[in-house]
């Protein structure tokens, strides 16, 4: 293999070479030391490395003797204190969330009731009784937390929480049905977020996929001539994620129910975005939880962080017996919650027993009237304006529409006011871009529609709109 000979370094780089400092005299220096207070040495020592080889790389490489006469040591001591603050830097950070979009799932899904800051805290530093029966003096179950409030909530005989609804899905299939057949719809057979699809969770499962039906009409008498000596459960799917119109059938829940029944069959429903009050009233006609248990549904699942308004998790509630057996079943210690997310669990639940649902902040901003959106816009946009030129932006409030997303409610939205933005200086993807990395304060996410930047007050909480309003001036300007 022929190999390239070495380019013959100039006089300005073999000098600057020569001076590089060494590691040691690099932390030794000021500002380095200090750093030392708050890093791990041996933090420091791996990128001062690494910032010395970057720099002898650059030095070394085509380069002008131009370029390497202005560069300084002390750059290559700045580097290192930009990169350790950069490791230091959370990576996590909250973003004002200008999109309309509810329970965006890019951006954490539900946010958290405010009163849940306090008894987390606690809950966070210090010890607390999660598998630990006071009143009896020995250790308990950490399900006892959540369960008797969703038991309450629900009208289920019994209830569990794990990781996710995906979580829910397995584990109960797993411990209902491994090594039997589970009969579903072929218009049920979706896929939720991130590529996860019902099939391949079944698969996961050890249950084996009997598919009935067609992709828009599946009968009654498709699952009943599927039941067989190997059937362990009849699976019904809610499509909160998609609509299949037109040309449809499926069976009703309560003849799912009666079948279920006469076959001696649980039935499961998988509900996703796990609807417990109702909210048509604000144009959110999904199915409730309670409803399909009065119905006679042996188990629910559906997840905690979508129109629940609490963390990610995925709630089974249903029949006692099962849910026992759900419990025992070894894949639920791998896939049980931690103290954090029953705690943000038993905040959100109380919230809906008192009856004050406006503490969920979901709830409170699909029930937020379209008048008060619409004042909040027309304050915006008027402070707003007295500090821009009005010549260079264009700042107008429309009609439009803000959607539940994180797989809820696809083919509904809420009515919503909404801030169009134009800017004879940049352009609608400068304009994007530069709220996103945020100047100052907090990354602004919005929307981009007919080369307009779009802003939807819904998902804003009021006392976000001074820092909104500052962003927007100096992103503007």
């Amino acid at each position: 293999m022929e190999t390239r000979p070495k380019r013959a370094l100039s006089r300005e780089q073999s000098e600057f070479l020569r001076q590089l400092p060494s590691v040691d005299e690099l932390l030794a220096q000021p500002r380095l030391s200090a750093l030392g207070n708050r890093v791990d040495r041996g933090i420091l020592v791996e990128v001062a490395r690494a910032v010395l080889a970057e720099f002898r790389a650059r030095v070394t490489g085509e380069i002008a003797t131009t370029i390497v006469a202005t560069m300084q040591t002390g750059d290559i001591e700045a580097r290192i204190a930009e990169m350790v603050e950069r490791i230091l830097a959370h990576s996590l950070v909250p973003v004002i969330n200008a999109t309309g979009v509810i329970l965006h799932t890019n951006l954490g899904r539900a946010p958290l009731p405010a009163a849940l800051t306090d008894q987390l805290r606690q809950t966070a530093t210090q010890y607390c009784n999660l598998e630990y029966d006071l009143e009896a003096g020995a250790r308990g179950k950490r399900d006892v937390h959540t369960s008797r409030l969703i038991e309450r909530l629900t009208g289920a005989e019994a209830a569990i929480v794990v990781n996710n609804c995906a979580a829910a899905m397995l584990l109960s299939l797993a411990a209902l049905a491994k090594g039997g057949e589970v009969i579903a719809s072929r218009g049920e057979l979706i896929e939720i977020g991130d590529g996860f699809r019902i099939p391949e969770i079944m698969a996961e499962s050890g249950a084996i996929l009997r598919e009935v039906g067609t992709t828009n009409r599946t009968r009654i008498t498709d699952y009943e001539k599927a039941i067989n000596e190997r059937t362990r459960l009849l699976l019904r799917v809610h499509p909160s994620n998609f609509r299949i119109t037109g040309f449809t059938e499926r069976p009703s829940l309560e003849e799912l129910v009666q079948l279920g029944h006469d076959a001696d069959l649980p039935v499961m429903e998988d509900l996703g975005s796990g609807c417990v009050v109702d909210l048509s009233e604000n144009g959110m006609n999904e199915p409730l939880v309670r409803q399909s248990l009065q119905c006679g549904v042996t188990l629910v699942a559906f997840s905690g962080d979508k129109l629940l308004g609490g963390p990610q998790a995925g709630i089974i509630a249903g029949r006692k017996d099962l849910v026992a057996r759900i419990r025992r079943y070894p894949l639920f210690r791998a896939l049980r919650v931690d103290k954090l997310t029953i705690t943000a669990l038993e905040v959100t639940l109380g919230a809906y027993l008192r009856g004050t649902l406006d503490e969920i902040p979901a709830l409170r901003m699909i029930r937020t009237d379209a008048k008060e959106l619409r004042r909040r816009a027309e304050n915006l946009v008027r402070e707003l304006r007295a500090g821009l030129p009005l010549d260079e932006v264009e700042l107008e409030i429309v009609e439009g529409t803000s959607l539940v997303g994180g797989g809820s409610t696809p083919d509904q939205s809420l009515p919503t006011p909404l801030i169009r933005i134009a800017s004879v200086r940049y352009s609608v993807a400068q304009l994007e871009e530069r709220l996103r990395r945020a100047p100052r304060g907090i990354s602004v996410i919005a929307r981009v529609a007919d080369d307009r930047l779009v802003l939807d007050l819904r998902t804003v909480f009021p006392e976000q709109e001074p820092l909104l309003i500052s962003t927007l001036s100096a992103v503007l300007l």
